[in-house]
């Protein structure tokens, strides 16, 4: 798959500081099943079972993998070893992936509930082209917000969900709350001049940790020998550095409703007027949390499992950040393997 090079990196590659080690990005196979607007379903082509091995798909529900709405969908298929979509397939697992695509000036009129009727249809197709029953659903950060609404408002379509570091209780989400404050901070007002833009939102996650952007170049000369590390380095910095727009309409309903109302916890959101209730959800529900995540504290995730009526919940703590836990060295040995034995066994 072929993705614009952030001009950070494609200048060292204009000065040949890099060689040819441009990274390879989404590799896993996959076609592409449906299109709704700017969004994309993927299907992961499954791999051919060797002899006296088992198809796990047969028996287990066919999983959609829901990334974030701001940034691009291939952290989940970052490059090979490193994606959870590969891993989850390498397991058996019949995968799709949701693909939010980039939104247009004009796409500021969608609203959440726009969102989540997006996502329903994609459920839905997956149901269509597989004859599931039920599908699970593996959100990561807002996608797996997005996911619970999902499931509370169509349980029956759901097998299992797994939130992957998504935030529930916004009254613990740390840093970006205090940033959100309504005494400063008016999301409707943003929303009204248009899409919120990439760079805007990529400010505030850089205030969280103000010199990253230095020390990641400093690291990056720190290993410029180590062909690995440089790959990896690359891979990273082409998904982080292109992030794209949150529609406008949405996004004035995220601030709002999320982190200044935390009004899903208290059972006060509603999606076309009618009430999201979390006690709705009774499939299988498992919490992933991340060490060092100051973007979805463990806490804030962690709010979704007091508000289900599920009597299997259960709680996956991984090493790393938000990012660094999903596509990190260590993801393949922590992560990976875990959610994909418990997608298994409870779908």
């Amino acid at each position: 798959m072929w993705t614009p090079m952030p001009p950070s990196v494609a200048k060292l590659h204009e000065h040949g500081l890099l060689g040819d080690r441009a990274p390879n990005l989404a590799a896993t196979p996959k076609d592409t099943v449906f299109i709704d607007g700017t969004a994309s379903l993927y299907h992961f082509r499954p791999q051919v079972a060797t002899s006296g091995q088992t198809n796990a798909s047969t028996a287990a529900a066919p999983v959609l993998v829901v990334p974030s709405l701001i940034n691009r969908w291939f952290v989940v298929d970052l490059r090979p070893g490193f994606s959870l979509c590969e891993a989850l397939v390498q397991a058996g697992l019949d995968t799709w992936c949701l693909d939010w695509g980039v939104p247009e000036a004009e796409d500021r009129y969608i609203t959440w509930d726009d969102l989540i009727d997006r996502l329903d249809r994609m459920v839905r197709r997956v149901q269509r082209e597989t004859g599931a029953p039920r599908v699970s659903l593996l959100g990561y950060c807002i996608g797996g917000t997005l996911c619970a609404v999902e499931t509370a408002l169509h349980p029956e379509r759901i097998a299992g969900l797994i939130n992957l570091a998504g935030p529930f209780d916004f009254s613990k989400i740390g840093k970006l709350g205090q940033m959100t404050q309504p005494a400063w901070f008016d999301g409707d007002a943003i929303a009204a001049a248009g899409n919120m833009g990439a760079s805007e939102m990529q400010a505030g996650f850089q205030a969280l940790r103000p010199t990253a952007s230095i020390s990641k170049w400093i690291q990056l000369a720190d290993k410029s020998h180590d062909s690995r590390a440089v790959e990896s380095f690359l891979a990273l910095e082409a998904w982080a550095s292109d992030n794209i727009p949150f529609p406008a309409a949405a996004y004035g309903v995220w601030i709002r409703d999320f982190y200044q109302g935390n009004k899903l916890i208290a059972g006060e959101h509603r999606v076309h007027g009618r009430q999201v209730d979390l006690k709705a959800i009774t499939c299988p529900v498992l919490t992933v949390v991340t060490e060092r995540d100051e973007i979805c504290p463990p806490l804030a995730a962690k709010g979704l499992q007091s508000c289900v009526s599920s009597q299997d919940c259960q709680t996956l703590t991984v090493p790393g950040g938000h990012v660094g836990a999903v596509i990190g060295r260590m993801a393949k040995v922590h992560l990976y393997p875990q959610m994909a034995a418990w997608l298994l066994e409870k779908s």
